[in-house]
């Protein structure tokens, strides 16, 4: 039953709030300054993070580019081999690294364990990835190959949401190919960052990881550096076009994961408990707060109310707690600002025709959460629908058939997922051929193989791809090598 009141998390299983250092050329890094993170199951204080001056920053990317010659000169064997080592070092901390996520950005513990070990998966996959020459011409005479080099130096940017996830999926690839990186993790939720920062310093020689944290202001410096030759950011759209037009200046390369606002189109065939079930999962984890969640149902009409009504039952049944607490589904949201969101969405909806099936409101007591709740009647032109919500609140929107649907999905500037749900494999699959998505599932959603699996988004919802082979391209600038073989002197 979804909770009335959070109480307190336990102390037993609250960290002590953590203060880890930034790590600058192998080195610990103290700051004059520090930011507090907000723990926000409690609203008290989980941490205190560094805020990097400018000379600090200076100093990593200057580590970092002093780094680079002897890292890309052990070749991928070598590097390989440190990349596994990195990776049974945080295998061995992914419990209380989980603990600690939980603590600065409330996903439950049963979830933030898990992105830990998909920090290692990502690393050891990319410690065995390799970009083998390709051969276009060898005919005695000539040998034309194509080869990938490494860039240089990398900075990196994490979010909130899920920071070891994705850092997985950026150093993994990204040292794997030989280059040095620089991470600066959101000021929402640096701790677990910082910390393996500190957990590595031993394993990778001095300067090809540093980590360095602070406010927002910092990701300006941070991205528009003159040192890096690359930047990989996940995030939201507008900072992404801020990075993108900062990039240009010395014409950086780019990947940008931006926000999505997933669809999932419903159709009158499918078995409506089942799909009602597993589309709550997948639009309710992480308490909505991730980039493939499903932010908007599109149903057909003999299904839809059915629909609207199963999904409004699992959001009353739903475990809403203190995230540390392994029975919990859904922690808080990151903010109270975040949690305000949720209210002026719900509202806005409200004046525009649409009916609140299940929740709507703020739960007592501290921390910040909130009701998982459904929304019927919804449409086109509320916020809700519109926008990226990014928070416990689910729209169901009535269409006439598959078309209208598909129709409807593509009409944004959203383009990162998509999913739809039939008994009908032809419908599946003439709907993932026209649906405008990087990621389109069929009867699942936000499923992942793992570190094999290309992630990228359309439209605004991003430039380039991560993970596979196609994301260790992306850290690599292709080389032409041209040899012209000499006729033996006669």
């Amino acid at each position: 039953m979804t909770a009335d009141a959070i109480t307190s998390s336990d102390p037993a299983t609250v960290p002590e709030p953590a203060r880890p250092t930034m790590t600058i050329d192998g080195k610990s890094a103290r700051t004059p300054a520090e930011l507090e993170v907000i723990n926000p199951a409690t609203g008290e204080v989980a941490g205190y993070s560094p805020c990097c001056t400018p000379e600090q920053l200076d100093a990593a990317f200057e580590a970092a580019q002093a780094a680079f010659p002897a890292w890309r000169a052990l070749g991928p064997d070598r590097r390989g081999e440190l990349l596994r080592e990195t990776a049974d070092v945080i295998e061995r901390e992914a419990d209380a690294l989980g603990r600690l996520l939980t603590s600065e950005m409330g996903r439950p513990w049963n979830e933030t364990r898990f992105e830990a070990r998909q920090l290692v998966d990502w690393l050891r996959h990319f410690a065995d990835l390799r970009l083998e020459p390709t051969v276009i011409r060898d005919d005695g005479k000539l040998l034309l190959k194509a080869v990938r080099r490494p860039l240089g130096v990398v900075a990196a940017s994490t979010p909130w949401n899920g920071p070891l996830g994705t850092l997985g999926m950026k150093i993994g690839p990204a040292l794997s190919a030989g280059n040095t990186v620089v991470v600066k993790p959101s000021p929402m939720a640096p701790l677990s960052t910082l910390r393996v920062g500190e957990l590595l310093r031993d394993v990778l020689p001095p300067g090809v990881l540093s980590v360095v944290a602070g406010p927002d202001e910092l990701g300006v410096s941070f991205s528009q550096h003159p040192v890096p030759r690359k930047v990989t950011f996940s995030g939201s759209i507008g900072v992404g076009k801020k990075i993108a037009a900062g990039a240009a200046a010395d014409l950086k390369r780019l990947t940008l994961e931006l926000g999505g606002n997933d669809a999932a189109i419903v159709l009158d065939d499918s078995d409506a408990a089942d799909t009602a079930s597993a589309i709550f999962r997948f639009a309710f984890g992480n308490c909505g707060q991730a980039c493939v969640a499903i932010k908007r149902v599109y149903a057909t009409p003999a299904i839809y109310s059915q629909l609207v009504e199963l999904l409004a039952e699992a959001a009353s049944a739903a475990v809403v707690g203190d995230p540390q607490n392994t029975s919990t589904q859904l922690g808080p949201v990151i903010s109270e600002n975040q949690r305000h969101r949720m209210e002026a969405l719900i509202e806005d909806a409200a004046a525009r025709g649409a009916t609140v099936a299940s929740g709507g409101e703020r739960i007592a007591g501290p921390g910040y959460f909130f009701q998982p709740t459904i929304v019927a009647d919804a449409a086109e032109g509320m916020q809700l629908v519109d926008e990226e919500q990014f928070g416990p609140v689910l729209p169901v929107i009535k269409c006439a058939d598959l078309d209208d649907a598909i129709r409807r999905a593509n009409a944004t500037e959203y383009a990162l997922g998509a999913s739809v749900w039939t008994a009908d494999p032809e419908a599946a699959h003439d709907a993932a051929e026209r649906l405008e998505a990087g990621t389109v599932w069929i009867n699942t959603h936000r499923i992942t193989i793992g570190p094999a699996q290309p992630l990228g988004g359309w439209k605004w919802s991003g430039i380039g791809v991560e993970n596979g082979p196609w994301g260790l391209e992306s850290f690599t600038q292709l080389q032409a090598v041209l040899e012209q073989k000499l006729e033996p002197a006669g």
